[in-house]
């Protein structure tokens, strides 16, 4: 097949799955006759018609409501977001109702809630949130956040399968930026499991989403001066895959951990504390990490690279783990 871009990658699974199970519906902001704010569902209102393509109110809230009802029911709703930032004013449907039905009562919100979300694209602070972290803390919730095309799309049907609440993040810098041959056949990609992106033995690199293109640029700056790094790609945030993040450390005995997330709070600190507990007697340095800054994202496009982590950041922090 020709290469296909991520977000390509996407629309096909939400073809593909609606295509397959008349449970599954879409609905969101401007998600029909406009075919969505980055164009993820253009075509979807033609092909499946008003009643399973639902154009919604500007009202987050009343979305992911609505789309629990209907997990309630019997349906398998795919939301969209047009900014994951927005995610925030639906915090309660998703933390307290969605993430908590399928315990209390034996009742599973088959719900995917997809959006753009992360920097790079000059959006500023309401437009380019990684906003993982505060959901990472909720027993419940699956979360994804794919780096590839192929893995967009695997993962993106797996997630509609799911009888759990998916978040499901799109790095929007990568919609468009990255391409790659996906087969033509029925695939798709299990939830919770890690991609090794380069095998390496003198120190891993743990990422994920846009920063996992970072990191493998960093690789091979590293490599062209004798470092050899291991490229890790979490590609699910929760579950983590606890025993591939342990197979690389134990492997290479330094680990680097790289995301685009704030620094405070970050899924870092969790990583390190799980190495720690695992894998302690196997590090030969401390464990380091490269992250945005601890302020909202700049609009300003020198500030907001400043703000960001970069090859070079990452090659640099590298550099100084590998003398330990």
């Amino acid at each position: 097949m020709a290469p296909i871009t991520m977000l390509e990658g996407i629309r096909q699974a939400i073809f593909e799955e609606m295509d397959r199970d008349p449970a599954v519906v879409a609905l969101g902001e401007d998600i029909g006759v406009y075919g969505g704010a980055f164009k993820v569902t253009e075509g979807l209102l033609a092909r499946f018609g008003p009643e399973r393509v639902i154009d919604a109110p500007i009202s987050e809230t009343a979305i992911v409501g609505a789309a629990c009802g209907m997990g309630y029911l019997g349906l398998r709703p795919i939301v969209e977001m047009q900014f994951i930032d927005f995610i925030a004013c639906c915090f309660n449907q998703v933390t307290n109702f969605a993430a908590k039905s399928h315990y209390r009562w034996d009742a599973p919100v088959p719900m995917v809630l997809r959006g753009p979300s992360g920097g790079g694209v000059h959006g500023g602070p309401f437009h380019s949130a990684n906003p993982e972290m505060y959901f990472m803390h909720t027993p419940g919730l699956k979360i994804i956040y794919p780096s590839t095309a192929y893995d967009a799309k695997g993962l993106l049907k797996s997630a509609v399968r799911d009888n759990n609440p998916v978040l499901f993040f799109e790095h929007k810098y990568l919609y468009r930026r990255i391409k790659e041959e996906i087969p033509a056949e029925e695939y798709t990609v299990p939830i919770g499991k890690a991609a090794v992106r380069r095998e390496g033995k003198d120190l891993t690199i743990l990422s994920y989403a846009a920063m996992v293109h970072t990191s493998m640029e960093a690789a091979e700056i590293l490599a062209k001066e004798g470092i050899d790094a291991e490229v890790i790609d979490l590609r699910t945030l929760l579950p983590l895959d606890r025993d591939a993040i342990l197979a690389s450390v134990k492997k290479t005995n330094k680990l680097l951990i790289v995301h685009e997330d704030t620094r405070t709070g970050g899924i870092a600190g969790e990583i390190a504390a799980l190495v720690c507990e695992g894998a302690f007697e196997d590090l030969d340095g401390p464990i380091a990490r490269v992250t945005s800054l601890d302020t909202p994202v700049p609009y300003s496009p020198p500030l907001e690279e400043r703000f960001l982590p970069n090859a070079e950041k990452v090659a640099a922090a590298a550099r100084d783990l590998a003398k330990y």
